[in-house]
C-alpha cells in the first residue's frame, strides 16, 4: 500500500490536469458515481456522519491495527469527496491515519471552492476517521 503522502501527491497530480473548477466538480461527481454503493447492512444510524448537510454513511473497520473504510452519500459530490478520503486512508495503519496531515485539500483548491456546508461535512468525515483510527491504534476496537 502506498504511503498517505504519496496518495495525496497522486490526487494533486490528477486534479492538476483539470484547471477549471467546473471540470474538478465533474471529476468529483465521476468519483462519486464510480464508488461502490455501501451495503444496506451498513446504512445504519450509527454510521451516519454528523455535521454533514447531505446524508453520509461511513462504515469503519479495524483489522490488525489498520483502518478500513466504506462510505456512501445521497450527494454525488459528497460521495466523491468521501471517495478521496477513502483513497487516502482506507487500508492504512491507524497510527499513519492519526499522524496524517491532509495537504491535498488546499493544494487542489477544495478549501476555497466548497460551500461552507460541504467543507464542514468534509471536516466531520475527517474527524470521524481520525477518532476511529485513535480507537483502532489504542486497541479498543
Amino acid at each position: 500500500m502506498a504511503a498517505i503522502k504519496d496518495i495525496q501527491a497522486q490526487i494533486i497530480e490528477d486534479f492538476s490536469f483539470l484547471p477549471e473548477w467546473d471540470e474538478r466538480y465533474a471529476y468529483l461527481i465521476e468519483l462519486g458515481q464510480k464508488a461502490p454503493p455501501l451495503a444496506e447492512a451498513y446504512r445504519t444510524e450509527e454510521n451516519i456522519v454528523r455535521g454533514c448537510q447531505s446524508l453520509v454513511w461511513l462504515h469503519r473497520e479495524c483489522r490488525q491495527g489498520e483502518v478500513y473504510l466504506q462510505s456512501d452519500s445521497d450527494s454525488l459530490i459528497v460521495k466523491g469527496l468521501a471517495a478521496l478520503l477513502l483513497q487516502v486512508f482506507s487500508g492504512q495503519p491507524a497510527e499513519a491515519v492519526l499522524k496524517a496531515d491532509l495537504t491535498f485539500f488546499e493544494a487542489i483548491g477544495l478549501n476555497k471552492h466548497l460551500s461552507s456546508q460541504r467543507a464542514n461535512g468534509l471536516m466531520a468525515m475527517v474527524q470521524e476517521i481520525k477518532a476511529f483510527a485513535a480507537r483502532c491504534a489504542g486497541g479498543s476496537i
